[in-house]
């Protein structure tokens, strides 16, 4: 799959101590519009997927070109992740946010969990979401870019 490219993010959710999680995310999509419902695929063995189990909510936050040491810390598995970036609690939820490496965070709430092979696939209804215009980072072949400038 590494010759398939696509967009990254990064989901993050809180534990019930207030403490941020989060990883990279590469497999994630829009599932339905009434209502909005998106699913990320994440680790059986991932701590921020059972954070996200017992809180039943997440965000994602969709990088943009310029979001390369976000994908690169949070797929690092270092513990430090959240003081190595700036973040701040989304409006609603109070999820952590990627305040300068993210053109989008959706906030979501659990709707169902399904296990598939060594991952969990979460369902998430759409709760809010806030976006500005940026051009995303896209990986594939083991490669960062950025979606390219319209002619």
């Amino acid at each position: 799959m590494s010759t398939f490219p696509s967009g990254l993010a990064v989901v993050t959710a809180t534990d019930r101590d207030g403490r941020p999680h989060g990883f990279t995310c590469t497999s994630l999509c829009s599932v339905g519009l009434a209502p909005p419902t998106l699913l990320i695929c994440v680790s059986d063995r991932s701590g921020t997927l059972a954070v996200i189990r017992d809180r039943g909510r997440f965000a994602v936050n969709l990088l943009h070109s310029g979001g390369r040491r976000a994908a690169e810390v949070f797929s690092s598995g270092g513990s430090e992740r959240f003081s190595a970036l700036p973040w701040e609690p989304t409006a609603r939820l109070g999820l952590p946010h990627l305040v300068a490496h993210a053109h989008a965070v959706v906030e979501c709430a659990v709707t169902g969990t399904v296990a598939a092979s060594d991952h969990v696939i979460v369902l998430g209804e759409v709760v809010t979401m806030a976006h500005r215009q940026e051009p995303p980072l896209l990986y594939g072949l083991r490669r960062y870019a950025a979606w390219p400038a319209a002619d």
